[in-house]
């Protein structure tokens, strides 16, 4: 049986979707996006500033879930420009120290037109 996550500390979903589902003892997050859970709205300039909220969402999400970064087994990250590979990976690497396995993409267009969007699985 699954468990829908959600936490008003992260943004509200803007779809037909779940902030998180727990299922088989791990954590499958949706992607988050930079918006600033206070406001409704992506607060942030430049893909640093982006990548930190997107981390404080993705953080508080799994806290909701009961569990954290250290549990993380795998990342999806959707960048809008692969030139900003070096810059993200600079934030990214201080949340996930745990090296958890990963792919990372450059992709045409991200929702409300962001640079960042990370996914996560994790343990429960």
């Amino acid at each position: 049986m699954s468990k829908t996550v959600h936490t008003d500390r992260a943004p509200a979903a803007i779809g037909p979707y779940s902030q998180a589902i727990i299922t088989g003892g791990l954590v499958f997050t949706s992607g988050q996006i930079p918006i600033d859970p206070a406001t409704g709205n992506v607060e942030a300039d430049g893909i640093e500033a982006q990548t930190e909220q997107v981390m404080k969402n993705l953080g508080e999400v799994l806290k909701a879930a009961g569990s954290d970064y250290s549990k993380a087994v795998k990342t999806t990250c959707f960048l809008a420009h692969m030139a900003d590979f070096a810059a993200f990976n600079s934030v990214y690497g201080k949340y996930f120290t745990g090296k958890p396995a990963r792919s990372c993409v450059a992709v045409k267009d991200l929702p409300k037109g962001v640079l960042v969007e990370v996914e996560v699985i994790a343990e429960a």
